[in-house]
């Protein structure tokens, strides 16, 4: 086992607060001050200091920890992993970040399948948008991620899980949009509600729509929504258009709620892909990704 002043720490700097530390850990907020104590009397420097609002940091000297900490957490994951699948036991916490369309449409029949052949593996799944997943993976709070999106950070190693459609839909008591294929430059013509700012799906719109020389600020967006179900409740109550991913609508167009609307020349395709940071695989994502492939 890690040694425990070390398990201390770890907890201390990512929560950046004693009392939530302790509270996970489950011991006293003083038996944390001892075991920060303690080792900042071993390496002779102050780990944390006090910021404004009585918040805390790391010090250098604890940046620097942290970043080995970090290493020593990892391995021993991959230890116990490796150690597990010897005897044939698959065991541990696999944290997931998953952009929306990918958490609320794809994924969750993925991992109730891979749950049922590794019932010891316990799934954290964090939900938002690529930008937010990015950030977590590059924060460690992930393992890895699928995310969908033109993006390329140099730290993540990015990996093709499958390829998406985009389509533009509408609802089908929608009156102002009566034909079934529109010319590129007539959407300016119609009302749009759009994913936010940082969302995978709005930048590949923006990216597949720049080929047409049509930009975002040419056309008329009457609402930007955070989610693409808050967006097909919104296209339910309104005359507006979106673009949605064809995962997302399966539903609806089942159940005649909802039509697609052809633009005439322009498909538009994305690729989700799995994201890890770059350096030594993590052996539990790579269980899952060669699952999800398979």
């Amino acid at each position: 086992m890690i040694d425990f002043r070390l398990q201390v720490f770890y907890t201390v700097a990512k929560r950046l607060n004693f009392t939530k530390a302790a509270k996970e850990l489950f011991i006293s907020q003083p038996a944390v001050t001892k075991h920060i104590k303690e080792l900042e009397y071993q390496f002779k420097a102050s780990l944390f200091e006090r910021s404004g609002n009585k918040k805390i940091v790391l010090t250098t000297a604890g940046q620097l920890l942290m970043s080995y900490v970090e290493q020593i957490v990892g391995i021993y994951r991959e230890l116990e992993f490796d150690m597990n699948l010897l005897v044939k036991q698959n065991k541990g916490i696999m944290h997931i970040g998953a952009s929306t369309t990918v958490a609320q449409y794809v994924i969750p029949a993925v991992l109730a399948r891979f749950h049922q052949k590794f019932k010891d593996i316990q799934i954290q799944l964090k939900m938002g948008n690529t930008e937010d997943i990015e950030q977590a993976l590059l924060q460690k709070e992930i393992e890895f991620g699928i995310i969908e999106g033109i993006s390329r950070h140099p730290q993540i190693r990015y990996e093709k899980y499958f390829t998406d459609e985009i389509v533009l839909v509408c609802s089908q008591n929608n009156t102002t949009v009566k034909k079934d294929t529109i010319k590129p430059e007539e959407l300016k013509n119609y009302p749009l509600v759009l994913r936010e700012p940082g969302s995978g799906t709005l930048d590949v719109i923006a990216y597949a729509l720049k080929a047409q020389n049509i930009k975002l600020a040419d056309l008329t967006v009457e609402m930007q929504l955070g989610g693409t179900e808050g967006i097909k409740s919104y296209l339910m109550q309104s005359n507006c258009l979106a673009f949605l991913s064809i995962q997302s609508i399966l539903k609806e167009l089942k159940n005649n709620e909802c039509r697609i609307i052809d633009i005439k020349g322009l498909t538009i395709e994305r690729s989700f892909h799995f994201i890890q940071l770059h350096g030594q695989p993590d052996s539990l994502a790579e269980l899952f990704m060669r699952f999800a492939k398979a």
